[in-house]
């Protein structure tokens, strides 16, 4: 039974995505909830000060024929693509959580085995009664989709 005021049609949109698919050969690489501070809006009282974002990224990603060697270099590193996220950031101020989303994305892409990928951003201090506000897009690799 669905509790009061809980709006079923939202929480099935809020689950997470299954990427990971053996018949198709594809896994999945994910950051969930980096929490990080980033100079972004568009409003006077947003430039020059950081406010919380929260970006997650979800990479599907061809695999290889036969066995992953027990190596880095075999796989697509989370870690690298968190580092890509805090290198964006750091370049400075950005307007739009849209544009901060692409950026992200065109990072995720770089790597030639990520088939597509799907980043939310989040501004976690905008809107007082909302937990969050932000935008969340999905990009394909040009030559697989």
């Amino acid at each position: 039974m669905t509790p009061p005021g809980h709006d079923k049609a939202l929480s099935d949109r809020a689950r997470p995505l299954h990427i990971a698919d053996a018949r198709r050969g594809l896994r999945h690489v994910f950051v969930r909830d980096l929490v990080l501070g980033a100079q972004i809006g568009v409003h006077a009282h947003e430039k020059g000060r950081e406010q919380k974002i929260r970006v997650n990224i979800d990479l599907a990603v061809a695999e290889p024929e036969g066995p992953i060697p027990d190596e880095l270099a075999a796989v697509v590193c989370y870690e690298t693509i968190a580092n890509d996220v805090r290198k964006i950031i750091a370049e400075g101020h950005v307007n739009l959580v849209e544009t901060l989303a692409e950026d992200i994305a065109r990072a995720g892409l770089k790597d030639e085995r990520v088939v597509s990928v799907r980043v939310r951003v989040e501004k976690l201090q905008v809107v007082a009664d909302a937990a969050s506000v932000g935008v969340e897009i999905e990009r394909f690799r040009r030559d697989s989709a």
